[in-house]
């Protein structure tokens, strides 16, 4: 089977945005030995700046600003030039950077809301991170979109903006709420996620749209993807419980 490619939705000489496929690892390690990684890609399919120059500069990470997770889908921002980097870096850091994504939960989560509740590493799962007061602040913006239900059980579909950017911050702060993301594996709880799975093979959680500021002229500039096949199809299995859901959100095509 051949694999799912990222692919472009825009770019020019200060930057690039893909939208990349749930299963892609974003950057090259010593655990991704084994795995194509989409710095690999990029090296693999462009010659822009941070690309030729990456023996000499191996910290721009070929342009590499931000990450989603392996298993996440949805935009990916990425620099072609030093200048373009440290800047985009910088709007990243001074929280510039707008981002939102489409996230299917269990439960009925409120109509709309705001998580405070600071992040750390877990001291006794290294791989895992957790809701601790000696954490960095979080903070996580949502709507619900619709209520779906499956064998009885009930499922909302929100819009998240996380107002800072945390490793797994939306998926530890609905598990910290009590909603987990559908198909969780490290944060849904094992039993729950592997009967998720039967459905919904992966988590569902993409990356929707992400907004900036350009490098150089200092316009705002904003770019979407549409959810894609397989968390669409995932929709279209479910019965939706909300009069107020739309056909277009019902069918899965919840771009704005």
């Amino acid at each position: 089977m051949t694999k799912t490619i990222p692919r472009i939705i825009f770019q020019e000489k200060s930057f690039l945005v893909l939208d990349k496929p749930a299963g892609w690892v974003v950057n090259r390690a010593q655990t991704t030995a084994y795995q194509t990684t989409v710095q690999d890609w990029l090296e693999d399919n462009f010659n822009f700046p941070l690309v030729k120059e990456r023996d000499k500069f191996p910290q721009f990470r070929s342009g590499i600003v931000h990450r989603l997770d392996k298993n996440t889908s949805g935009v990916l921002l990425i620099a072609k030039t030093k200048e373009a980097f440290f800047n985009l870096q910088k709007q990243f850091k001074e929280r510039k950077v707008k981002k939102e994504y489409l996230a299917l939960v269990h439960g009925v989560v409120p109509v709309k809301g705001k998580i405070n509740a600071p992040i750390k590493r877990l001291p006794w799962d290294r791989k895992k991170m957790g809701v601790l007061p000696a954490g960095r602040a979080a903070e996580t913006e949502f709507v619900r979109l619709g209520v779906w239900q499956k064998g009885g059980e009930s499922f909302s579909l929100v819009r998240v903006r996380p107002r800072t950017g945390r490793t797994h911050q939306i998926r530890v702060h609905f598990r910290y709420l009590g909603f987990p993301l559908v198909s969780d594996i490290a944060y849904g709880g094992r039993k729950r996620s592997r009967n998720d799975q039967k459905w919904c093979s992966r988590i569902f959680l993409h990356a929707q749209k992400i907004s900036f500021f350009h490098p150089k002229t200092g316009e705002r500039q904003e770019y979407e993807t549409e959810l894609p096949n397989d968390l669409k199809n995932v929709l279209k299995i479910l019965v939706p419980v909300e009069k107020k859901v739309s056909k277009e959100v019902r069918e899965g095509n919840v771009v704005k």
